[in-house]
């Protein structure tokens, strides 16, 4: 079946168009070589690999053009749109290596629920090539199991934050999610990869899993609104029930 392309995290009237994840549905299961090869050919930000088994499960593997993704948020709304099209059910459970995801679809607008990602620790320094790298005051670093989140001062800092990611890449942490109070929503982000070829990620589900618990501890909110502040922009409405994390939003398909 020939991929179908879906952008999710847009906002129509702010002018954000997400970020874009190819869906490819295949007969039977196939090796990552297979699925990277695909993904390198159709060069975006993530290709979802769709797999129904004889269980009726959808099973679902994520690849950027030069790696594998163990969690990927905006394509497991992709896949799980496409699938609650190509099915006729407004529910999808997707099945990934990691565990489970739960993708609601309403006609231009879908929600997913994550697993909360929690920090596992407080850096009380900041390396230099984060310092340098980044060009931002940074409040405070906590490391978590996904990316590092970064907590800076204010909106403007993360909006106009012009990363060095050649300096970045002198460090061997893996990515930052980088957050700030909101001016007119609850916070705003950006994701940064330096390691790998997109070097920052336009509108990310699984920095919100991060996100979303940290904000809503900090501004005692249960329910949020958040802008992440890349190029193409992207809006999310989240909120919080023990450790799973509910992210909605819109979406359109190419």
């Amino acid at each position: 079946m020939k991929p179908v392309i879906i952008s999710v995290f847009t906002a129509r009237e702010l002018g954000f168009t997400g970020n874009p994840a190819a869906v490819v549905l295949t007969r039977k299961r196939l090796e990552d070589q297979e699925m990277q090869q695909q993904a390198a050919a159709l060069d975006l930000p993530a290709t979802s690999f769709v797999f129904i088994d004889n269980n009726e499960n959808c099973n679902v593997s994520w690849f950027a053009p030069d790696e594998k993704i163990e969690l990927c948020g905006h394509g497991a709304a992709a896949a799980g749109i496409f699938l609650s099209k190509y099915l006729d059910k407004p529910e999808i459970t997707l099945h990934y290596q990691g565990g489970e995801i739960n993708v609601a679809v309403s006609e231009d607008t879908f929600s997913m629920r994550l697993e909360a990602i929690p920090l596992l620790k407080l850096i009380t320094y900041c390396p230099l090539p984060l310092k340098e790298g980044l060009g931002i005051p940074v409040l405070a670093i906590y490391e978590t199991a996904n990316k590092h989140l970064i907590l800076t001062d204010s909106e403007s800092s993360v909006k106009n934050m012009k990363p060095d990611f050649k300096r970045l890449r002198d460090s061997e942490i893996f990515g930052y999610a980088i957050t700030a109070p909101g001016e007119e929503v609850d916070f705003v982000s950006r994701t940064l990869v330096p390691h790998v070829g997109q070097l920052e990620d336009f509108a990310t589900g699984s920095s919100h899993a991060i996100l979303v618990p940290f904000w809503s501890e900090k501004l005692k909110k249960r329910r949020m609104i958040s802008n992440q502040l890349s190029n193409r922009g992207g809006r999310f409405i989240s909120s919080i029930s023990g450790n799973k994390v509910l992210l909605s939003g819109e979406f359109m398909t190419q």
